[in-house]
């Protein structure tokens, strides 16, 4: 019977039952590079190349096949942690993670949480399960505490829609300061120079990089945000009624108003209504994200478009990229994904009237 000796003082049968283990003993190396070998993968140095194949030659190895495919289809479990009062955002948001979970073998566990204590209870439990990942919305990932927990469980994770990710996490957003100074400046554009200002909720970075691009779209043209025209929101419908009743409230009402989500921009335009003000001839009105909502009211929302449903099929992408490099052993560092916005323009905006404003229904 033939044998050959091994470089690690062993020997080895020469045919057809050769493991990946023995060519790797056989050429020195590792077994992932062997796989990177056979798999054809590129970063691999032409002289270890070259072993690993003479070490295939000479042991007849050939791969298996049906493992490698029961390998590679090993289902990824991802968790989805969620707490987000808008309908319409959390519709696209699982579009977008059903559409890649499908194409990409994913399981998808979703849970549903309030941000605190009970948010951690549910990642760790997560965790405690097995999954492969957790991916974290708003305003979610704006938690310390909870990416502090899945951070230092080494879980992969990625942040979407965050306006300062934290570096130890990958994430997908797009850059909110320039969305909401593009916006603005269109506003200017219009002739609009008392422009009001709907804030998101304070605890997410999202909203401080809005009102930053907001303020500094105003001081490009030498304007300086007037603080009686800046309201704070939640980014909730309710919370966009109580703003815009305090804006348009003022003795000089504002001639445009931007809320930080598209919810707060439909509260709005509901009060400007129930005000008799017109949108867009007394008032234009614009939103942020382009979910739904925006063109289920009337008039259609002009708004920022985040493209929520693609930020969350790229999150998957990302992150099932990032534990198969995990399963192979070649870990990657976190990755933050910055995708495209684009202003739409709907009805609800237009250059202010030249004629005095019209008086507010119910007020003397």
């Amino acid at each position: 019977m033939t044998q050959t000796k091994l470089k690690v003082g062993t020997t080895k049968k020469v045919n057809s039952t050769a493991t990946l283990s023995d060519v790797a003993a056989f050429a020195g190396v590792s077994p992932m590079t062997v796989s990177r070998v056979v798999n054809g993968e590129t970063n691999v140095s032409a002289r270890t190349r070259d072993s690993v194949n003479a070490a295939v030659a000479a042991l007849n190895y050939v791969p298996n096949q049906t493992a490698r495919r029961l390998a590679g289809s090993k289902p990824i479990r991802l968790g989805f942690l969620y707490s987000n009062p808008s309908a319409g955002y959390l519709s696209a948001f699982l579009v977008g993670l059903l559409n890649q979970a499908s194409l990409n073998h994913v399981q998808l566990v979703v849970e549903m949480c309030e941000a605190g204590g009970k948010a951690e209870a549910a990642a760790r439990d997560l965790i405690a399960n097995g999954v492969d990942g957790i991916i974290l919305p708003p305003p979610l990932c704006d938690s310390v505490r909870l990416v502090d927990l899945i951070a230092k469980s080494s879980t992969p994770s990625m942040a979407v829609a965050c306006g300062q990710p934290d570096k130890r996490v990958s994430a997908v957003s797009v850059d909110d300061y320039q969305a909401a100074f593009a916006m603005t400046r269109h506003l200017l554009a219009l002739g609009h120079h008392r422009i009001g200002f709907i804030i998101g909720h304070p605890n997410q970075t999202a909203s401080a990089r809005r009102l930053a691009g907001f303020k500094a779209a105003l001081a490009e043209v030498g304007t300086t945000a007037s603080a009686e025209l800046i309201a704070q929101g939640q980014f909730t419908y309710r919370s966009g009624l109580d703003a815009a009743e305090a804006l348009l409230g003022l003795q000089q009402r504002p001639t445009a108003i931007f809320a930080s989500n598209d919810d707060m921009a439909a509260a709005t335009v509901a009060i400007a209504h129930r005000l008799g003000l017109d949108v867009p001839g007394d008032l234009t009105v614009v939103g942020f994200d382009d979910t739904a909502l925006a063109t289920t009211i009337w008039p259609e929302l002009t708004t920022v478009r985040q493209p929520i449903t693609n930020m969350a099929e790229e999150a998957v992408k990302l992150l099932v990229r990032q534990i198969r490099a995990r399963r192979n052993e070649e870990p990657e560092p976190p990755e933050h994904m910055v995708m495209d916005f684009s202003l739409i323009r709907r009805q609800s905006d237009a250059a202010p009237r030249l004629r005095p404003p019209m008086k507010i229904a119910g007020r003397v």
